[in-house]
């Protein structure tokens, strides 16, 4: 989506998104638990109303080639390896986290440049320690060097210029203020931090304040000039510290699904287990107030067996898609069609506005 200034894509992750809200809810909002709870829940309704409606009575629906036993077998099968791989695989991502000094040396000297870099910019001693704190602070820095940008030009006689800062600070102001609610309570390690850090849309603010700074050389002040710069670095701060907390994350969230898919797979394994060697059809015979039960039987068995698969699902679901709408660091701004060139701030029309805002992965 665009917003009201011709092709300058929406701030929020949920206006660029083009997806319908309650799917957009699923996919990033929703609690993991309730998704993956949700999976099982629809796959036993599924098969229940399937195994209701089959014409075939329900002796006879469990008796050909005991269709019991062969599925139990091949979940079991399907749990031991499915949890084995995803576990190993979680092992891959989390070996940087292992090295010898040297590495883990490299490592702090980075993070520690990294900081004292912002610490220059953000004028204070020690930044903040909190990954919630640490954002808001650029953010505040970015609105604050962005309110110096439209004072500097406040001296130059140039209405069309005037007008197009006057438009991106206050996208640039409003977007920050909305972002620095966001973060003031989030916690690290659940999404809203995440989720806030992508609500800021920092790859248009660094693109069009560049765009601002080139095509208006010539009549910038010294004053303008500087508070143009200092207005890049802050935007350019944003964009690794917003991947480097996407990354812990995307760690810590592969961290909890290796845990609840181990957690999962005790009650998978033995519904599994029992369903081979203990369900006999002739345990539920007949039907009652309509129902069949060993078709609700074999259902919920079936339903249990799949929750590691739900919260595999749930979890890659929502880490998948953050993955695909942040691809780009920078001033890059990823579309479905070719539409940097309709791109603006001020309030020129574009010939698909409604394409121009919509991000098939990065901002």
């Amino acid at each position: 989506m665009s917003d009201s200034h011709g092709g300058r894509p929406s701030d929020t992750m949920r206006e660029r998104v083009p997806e319908d809200s309650r799917k957009f809810w699923l996919l990033l909002n929703a609690n993991r638990w309730l998704v993956a709870a949700g999976i099982s829940g629809g796959v036993f309704l599924t098969l229940v109303i399937i195994g209701q409606l089959h014409p075939t009575g329900t002796p006879a629906l469990f008796s050909r080639a005991d269709p019991i036993e062969t599925l139990f077998q091949g979940l079991l099968t399907a749990i031991i390896t499915g949890v084995t791989l995803v576990l190993t695989l979680s092992q891959l991502v989390l070996s940087q986290e292992q090295g010898p000094v040297g590495d883990q040396r490299e490592r702090m000297e980075g993070a520690m440049a990294f900081r004292n870099d912002v610490e220059d910019v953000i004028e204070d001693s020690v930044s903040p320690a909190q990954p919630s704190a640490f954002l808001r602070s650029l953010v505040t820095l970015t609105k604050r060097h962005a309110e110096a940008v439209s004072d500097a030009i406040q001296d130059i006689d140039d209405e069309a210029l005037n007008n197009r800062v006057a438009v991106f600070t206050e996208n640039v102001t409003g977007n920050a203020d909305a972002v620095e609610n966001g973060l003031e309570d989030a916690q690290f390690g659940e999404f809203d931090v995440v989720f806030s850090a992508l609500n800021f849309n920092y790859s248009w603010k660094l693109y069009a304040a560049r765009r601002l700074r080139a095509e208006n050389e010539d009549v910038l002040t010294d004053k303008a000039h500087h508070a143009f710069d200092e207005l890049i670095t802050a935007l350019e701060l944003f964009g690794p510290a917003r991947e480097h907390f996407k990354t812990l994350y995307f760690q810590w969230a592969l961290i909890d699904l290796s845990r609840m898919m181990l957690y999962a797979s005790i009650p998978a394994l033995l519904t599994a287990v029992a369903g081979i060697i203990y369900l006999e059809p002739a345990l539920f015979p007949g039907t009652v107030f309509g129902v069949r039960p060993l078709v609700v039987v074999v259902s919920a068995g079936v339903a249990v067996s799949l929750l590691p698969f739900a919260f595999l699902f749930s979890y890659i679901l929502r880490i998948v898609t953050v993955a695909k709408h942040t691809l780009s660091i920078g001033p890059f701004i990823l579309r479905e069609t070719d539409q940097s060139r309709d791109l603006d701030w001020g309030d020129r029309e574009t010939k698909s506005g409604e394409n121009a805002g919509a991000s098939d992965g990065g901002e």
